[in-house]
């Protein structure tokens, strides 16, 4: 199993796809939910495509000192958004589906602390095939399990100089 490096044309690229995916599919809805951090730059691209309001919530299995040890879920106590409607149909966006717990624990979660949801339904760049989750829309089927470096991951160990 080879790693994955993603450039950040192959990145916009991907998302770019996935909005021509979810287009073609014809599926209307209206309001995108991004799970941040992964997903913030796919929910807001996403956002600007559809023209749909973005909300955010934060939600990690990851921890560590450089963000690559899995643990527990932690879900935020609450959505940011702007506006007073949520929606009914909901666009659930990650970067990746990896073991699926995240995205079906969110899920779950926002059908529970959002009961107005009638329909729900998921995307996200690549999908391993070790997932527990499938997604209902994603770029890259990847049939191993390989770490995806994304480019804005050498911004992780970023150190500020002191002039």
């Amino acid at each position: 199993m080879s790693d994955l490096k993603i450039s950040w044309d192959e990145y916009h690229r991907s998302i770019e796809s996935l909005a021509n995916q979810i287009h073609q599919s014809q599926w209307e809805f209206d309001r995108i939910v991004c799970i941040a951090r992964g997903g913030l730059r796919v929910g807001d691209i996403l956002s600007r495509i559809f023209h749909q309001p973005l909300a955010i919530l934060a939600a990690s299995s990851y921890g560590g000192e450089h963000q690559t040890e899995r643990g527990k879920l932690s879900i935020a106590n609450q959505l940011t958004m702007t506006g007073n409607r949520f929606g009914h149909r909901i666009l659930l966006v990650d970067d990746l589906v990896d073991s699926g717990v995240t995205l079906q624990q969110t899920v779950s979660w926002l059908k529970d602390q959002y009961p107005e949801i009638q329909e729900l339904k998921t995307a996200v760049i690549w999908y391993k095939a070790c997932s527990i989750y499938r997604p209902n829309y994603y770029v890259s089927y990847l049939p191993d399990h390989p770490w995806i470096h994304q480019p804005f991951e050498r911004y992780d160990n970023f150190e500020l100089v002191d002039n």
